[in-house]
């Protein structure tokens, strides 16, 4: 990556009095913590400028830090600033804001080129991966809420660093976090990973009704009612699928969860082999090639991706 990209960034960012931090619909932990370490850093190096980090709330990430309460049709001439997803149509909460330009901080393969200026590297192991580097490469400062959330973040999305885009430079910033700012990463650990009873029968729920295919693809389908008889969240399954990684018979296993409020099939999917972001992109989504998402509007849809997804493992046995 250029060190130029990261100069024009910052530069961005000390030119506008209004910055507005967005990530993608249905968050995850890195999506969250990118956002809000990015804010909380450019409120440290900035205290008079205005900067919101703005979408749903999840009940779960407040301990992350709170996201910010604004109308943004009020806001004018902002700089936007869109942290880990690709495209435009799928960040969560800005059709209101009238903002000047954009910049997108992303470690998905590029779908869609959104700006000029663009920190864009599908090798990097999180958007906060990315965030740290935009930090430590310019005058932005840190503190130990940002280095924290930052750890956090790519702990998290790098599955504690079993996935193949953990790197070197992972480990680089990430030991660079816990010796400049005394991480203690046991206590972070367990705010990342502990949880209520009731997730944890879910969490056995989801195993015992994965259902398992020849060709080594695994699905569920959870409905409105299984996630208010366990009392969790819609967003408790994408949270849990990488749990379910290094299952002996599953090569690409998927998530499927009911939206009711809007009328949507919120699918997540994971790989230990055959690409799936190719098939995710058929049905209004993307990702890695091996974590991957999509929403789409019928069971048809859902049904029609799974007989993909599912001729997508039947290749990859063949060429094993």
């Amino acid at each position: 990556m250029s060190r130029n990209v990261y100069k024009q960034i910052y530069k961005k960012i000390k030119k506008y009095q209004t910055i507005v931090i967005a990530r993608h619909v249905g968050p995850d932990p890195d999506a969250v913590t990118s956002q809000i370490a990015l804010r909380d850093a450019i409120k440290y190096t900035f205290p008079n400028k205005n900067v919101y980090a703005v979408g749903a709330s999840v009940y779960r990430f407040k301990k992350f830090g709170l996201l910010d309460k604004v109308a943004l049709d009020t806001l004018k001439s902002c700089l936007l600033i869109i942290t880990d997803v690709p495209n435009l149509d799928r960040v969560d909460d800005i059709f209101q804001l009238n903002y000047q330009e954009v910049i997108k901080i992303d470690h998905h393969p590029c779908s869609e080129k959104v700006s000029e200026l663009e920190l864009v590297d599908d090798t990097a192991s999180s958007a906060c991966q990315l965030v740290a580097e935009l930090i430590y490469k310019t005058p932005l400062k840190m503190n130990v809420s940002v280095a924290e959330n930052l750890f956090l973040g790519i702990v998290s999305d790098s599955d504690r660093f079993l996935l193949s885009y953990t790197s070197a430079k992972t480990f680089q910033i990430i030991s660079k976090l816990i010796d400049d700012y005394r991480l203690d990463f046991n206590r972070l650990y367990a705010s990342l990973y502990e949880r209520p009873i009731n997730e944890i029968r879910f969490h056995g729920y989801l195993g015992e009704n994965l259902e398992i295919q020849e060709s080594g693809l695994a699905f569920i389908k959870i409905m409105p009612e299984i996630i208010n008889k366990y009392n969790v969240d819609l967003a408790t399954p994408s949270n849990m699928i990488n749990d379910f990684n290094f299952i002996k018979e599953v090569l690409v296993w998927v998530f499927i969860t009911y939206d009711e409020k809007n009328e949507i099939y919120k699918i997540n999917i994971r790989s230990r082999g055959p690409i799936i972001n190719t098939v995710a992109e058929q049905f209004h989504g993307g990702g890695h090639k091996f974590a991957s998402g999509a929403r789409v509007k019928t069971m048809e849809e859902v049904d029609l991706m799974l007989q993909d997804l599912n001729q997508v493992c039947e290749e990859y046995q063949k060429l094993r």
